[in-house]
């Protein structure tokens, strides 16, 4: 057992900051010196003593071998992990780094439908191509849930030359699939159990929450550990498990997707982060389930609100919800999910993580107060009696969208629908050729079309309603969405 009171990293940081000596390294501004005066009017000048490069002391994140070697290691015990790697590019580089450890050219990967971004760009990094398993289906709700043990099985028995499954657990709602079963039949094939975690790095710290995804049997995990824990922003944690993963194919997929120059701010808020959720993980969570759960009951109870839970969805592709991930349906209020967001953020002090056609979604953390719980459920008391209006009904509906797809049988492979010849060609005349670029509703960054895949019209007919609807539509070179850039 590893002291877990420890802070190597931070700890080496705090005593560089402080050492007088007159600096001739990177970065520029000279422990603070060389700061504009409006940005030290904002932060301070101490925070940039401690923005510090790889001095001796301060080790090397692509070959560690002293603190952040001893934070990592700390990490590892605390999260449940053989070996953890810091990430200081975000889960993104995590994924994408998972994908290229465990993926060559040509090599299959099994994945749901409903990933994020990141491991689009992994499949283009890597060459790999996607087997995709469409997600369970809420149709009244118009969320996609997790994949199933079952979906998973029979595009194994189709694929069995599959080089890795991958899976997001849970969902940006919250929801977790039958992740222990998904891992033992990933594991009769003798391949890795891949696990976009980035939303759950909390739940090894509670027995309230869901289970784990290590503890569930996943070979590899990424968890954004500034997104629910107390990290920096871009600060996160790869981990891994037993011996179907390849660690040094992992630092060397690393060593190409972070900055050679890493902010030794955000290392050390890993290490602090860490050392926080070791020693107090199960009295911060105890609260913010409390603060959790006095936010469902009491937003439950306004007429026109419903919120997610397990009592609504109990099928294998929902076996879990995290109970700090507040989904809330304001369609009842006769208000698009998007009308709410603008309503609560611009007049009731309010902000939500992101909206969607009929829902809004908020993350209560470690970090949310009592005043932030009755700020949210006033403000829904506000929205209701003060800004309802008729009943919606939807002309088309995300999912329902991407599921009438079908298989998702791509005519390219993902990198080179990316990197093949161009056009970009009006809207309205891309219906049938094949997508060139990634289109995300942004949050919560699932792609609605991916390069390699072909365009339908109910897809573009759903863009162009979150598009009027007031959503923000990324990805894209034309932000506009006047044209869409096709293969030729």
């Amino acid at each position: 057992m590893l002291n877990q009171n420890q802070t190597p990293l931070l700890n080496a940081l705090k005593a560089n900051a402080a050492r007088p000596h007159a600096p001739f390294y990177t970065p520029g501004h000279k422990l603070g010196e060389g700061i504009s005066q409006p940005l030290a009017d904002l932060l301070g000048k101490d925070v940039f003593r401690a923005d510090l490069t790889e001095l001796a002391d301060l080790d090397n994140l692509f070959a560690p071998q002293g603190v952040i070697r001893e934070a990592q290691q700390l990490a590892a015990e605390a999260f449940g992990a053989s070996q953890t790697w810091f990430l200081v590019n975000g889960s993104t580089c995590g994924i994408e780094a998972a994908i290229l450890a465990t993926c060559g050219m040509g090599d299959k990967i099994i994945l749901p439908r409903n990933v994020h971004s990141s491991a689009i760009a992994g499949l283009i990094l890597s060459g790999a191509i996607p087997i995709f398993i469409n997600p369970e289906y809420d149709a009244v709700l118009d969320i996609a849930h997790s994949i199933t043990p079952n979906a998973v099985e029979s595009a194994l028995q189709q694929h069995p030359d599959a080089k890795a499954v991958l899976i997001v657990y849970p969902t940006y709602y919250g929801v977790c699939g039958d992740l222990s079963a998904i891992a033992n039949i990933t594991h009769q094939y003798n391949i890795p159990l891949l696990v976009d975690e980035a939303h759950g790095a909390h739940f090894a710290f509670h027995p309230q929450l869901p289970t784990p995804a290590l503890a569930a049997g996943a070979d590899l995990t990424v968890q954004s550990i500034h997104k629910v824990l107390g990290a920096m922003t871009q600060a996160s944690m790869l981990h891994v498990q037993g011996k179907r993963i390849d660690g040094d194919r992992i630092s060397k997929g690393l060593q190409l997707l972070q900055s050679t120059s890493p902010s030794y701010l955000l290392l050390a808020s890993l290490d602090a982060a860490r050392q926080q959720m070791a020693l107090h993980g199960k009295m911060l969570m105890s609260r913010t389930l409390q603060l959790a759960n006095e936010a469902r009951t009491r937003i439950s109870q306004i007429p026109g609100l419903s919120l997610l839970s397990v009592g609504l969805g109990e099928s294998p592709s929902f076996q879990a919800l995290d109970e700090t991930r507040l989904t809330v349906t304001v369609s009842g209020l006769g208000l698009t999910g998007f009308e709410a967001e603008e309503i609560l953020d611009e007049k009731l002090g309010v902000t939500a993580e992101f909206a969607s056609l009929q829902h809004l979604t908020f993350i209560i953390s470690l970090g949310n107060t009592p005043a932030d719980i009755q700020q949210l459920v006033q403000g829904f008391t506000t929205l209701a009696q003060e800004y309802r209006r008729t009943n919606l009904t939807f002309k088309s509906k995300v999912w329902e969208n991407q599921l009438s797809m079908g298989s998702y049988t791509l005519d390219f492979s993902p990198r080179e629908a990316f990197f093949a010849a161009s056009e970009i060609l009006p809207l309205a005349k891309t219906s049938d050729r094949i997508c060139a670029e990634i289109i995300c509703p942004y949050p919560p960054g699932i792609p609605v079309l991916m390069p390699g895949e072909v365009i339908t019209k109910p897809v573009l007919d759903y863009l162009q309603e979150i598009q009027a609807m007031g959503g923000f539509i990324s990805g894209c070179n034309d932000t506009s969405l006047k044209t869409l850039k096709v293969a030729k």
